[in-house]
């Protein structure tokens, strides 16, 4: 019967734990399975927790390119592209340059926008403790230019209803009163909100073992065992470290690793490893109430049960989760220029984490099942936005095993696509 398939999910990141819940609210039986020990630190713990639907441009928009070659040589900047010969780094420049169009980014907006509504409704119905704060985002600009353009994002949500208002820097200290900002003005999300990435794992993670979830951990995948079925092939089991593993669908949740798996399975998700950057100050000098995006310096700030994370940059390096001392200095120089009660020694002393988001050249994720492999779906390459997509993710997921319908058109994640 449909409610008794059995379902191997590769990855147990935010997005790989939230398809298990997803998946277990439907009465499936479920493994994880993750190559890192239950111990770990990786991009689902560290980023800064924001839900985003103002954030319906994929990172493949006009303008980012002449914005990454202006930032590209400066090893302090937003952006850094790390010296090395890479072929596979060069095919995924010259993709990320195709999709770069005005065209592109108009067709993907809707759907973008439809799946983070999709997502955000996902956090608020979770019966889950998540401390989810629903009081929206700023997009903070220090000069004129930039609020001109962020204004211009501001009437291209509008237009696909979600709300957002351009404020003065007056308006902008009203509305957080708590924190002291040198900005010229912003741009009001009120739909974003923000939670700990920490407490929501934690969540996940112990509602999956009151669901009888299984959880490999320090379990790495040797190789896949198939068998041809009709016009399609089919995915029979999964050899691990930890031995086989039989099931009925195959979800494929591994970050930046997914590629490699993929290629065992002649599929082709060309991915970067978008490393990232943050910094959690325990004590803050300030505690605002909103997060926000220091947008020129492109920062996330959020408040995190009375801690303060900055974080940002994306540096692509490969796989490679080294601190750059260069990247970290980046941020702890930008950020008191937007806070200017803080200063560059309140950092002193803060270990900052790194992490390696899973960046496709068209800047979208890949997701949904492939005409390759009858029984696989791939749910991965979100970039900057795991956090923010993974239940609408899990849900969408849940939905192709169980054969209904998502809300979301799945036709721009196609995992055919490249």
């Amino acid at each position: 019967m449909q409610d008794q398939k059995e379902v191997v999910i590769i990855g147990a990141g935010v997005v790989g734990l939230c398809t298990a819940f997803y998946c277990a609210q439907r009465g499936l039986k479920v493994t994880v399975v993750d190559r890192a020990p239950r111990q770990r630190d990786g991009c689902s713990f560290g980023n800064a927790g924001m839900i985003v639907p103002s954030h319906f441009i994929p990172l493949a928009a006009p303008g980012m390119i002449t914005l990454g070659l202006k930032w590209m040589l400066n090893p302090e900047s937003p952006f850094y592209i790390q010296p090395r010969f890479s072929a596979g780094l060069m095919k995924w420049g010259l993709a990320f340059c195709r999709a770069a169009t005005p065209s592109r980014v108009n067709h993907a907006a809707p759907v973008l926008r439809d799946f983070s509504l999709l997502s955000r409704q996902c956090y608020e119905q979770l019966p889950l403790d998540l401390g989810l704060v629903k009081k929206g985002l700023l997009m903070l600009c220090k000069e004129s230019h930039t609020l001109e353009e962020e204004a211009q994002t501001a009437k291209k949500a509008q237009a696909l209803g979600i709300p957002a208002q351009v404020l003065t820097a007056k308006e902008t200290a009203a509305l957080d009163p708590d924190v002291t900002m040198d900005v010229i003005g912003s741009v009001f999300f009120p739909l974003d909100c923000h939670l700990s990435p920490a407490r929501l794992m934690q969540m996940l993670e112990q509602a999956l073992d009151r669901a009888g979830v299984e959880r490999l951990y320090d379990c790495s995948v040797e190789r896949w065992e198939s068998r041809s079925r009709g016009q399609h092939s089919q995915i029979t089991a999964l050899h691990t470290t930890q031995g086989r593993l039989q099931a009925d669908e195959f979800v494929v949740a591994a970050g930046i690793w997914s590629e490699g798996l993929a290629k065992q399975l002649r599929l082709n998700l060309p991915m970067q490893a978008g490393k990232g950057y943050s910094l959690t100050l325990s004590k803050p000098r300030q505690l605002p109430q909103l997060c926000s995006i220091c947008t020129e310096a492109r920062l996330a700030v959020t408040p995190m049960d009375g801690a303060l994370r900055v974080g940002g940059t994306m540096e692509l390096a490969g796989i490679d989760t080294g601190v750059n001392p260069g990247r970290v200095r980046g941020i702890v120089r930008s950020f008191p220029q937007y806070f200017p009660d803080f200063q560059e020694t309140d950092f002193e002393g803060i270990e900052p984490w790194s992490g390696l988001r899973p960046v496709p050249p068209d800047g979208v994720p890949y997701l949904g099942r492939t005409s390759r492999w009858s029984n696989l779906i791939l749910a991965t390459g979100h970039a900057m936005m795991g956090l923010s997509l993974a239940p609408g993710t899990g849900k969408i997921v849940a939905d192709l095993i169980t054969g209904e319908k998502p809300a979301v058109d799945l036709t721009l994640f196609s995992p055919d696509r490249f």
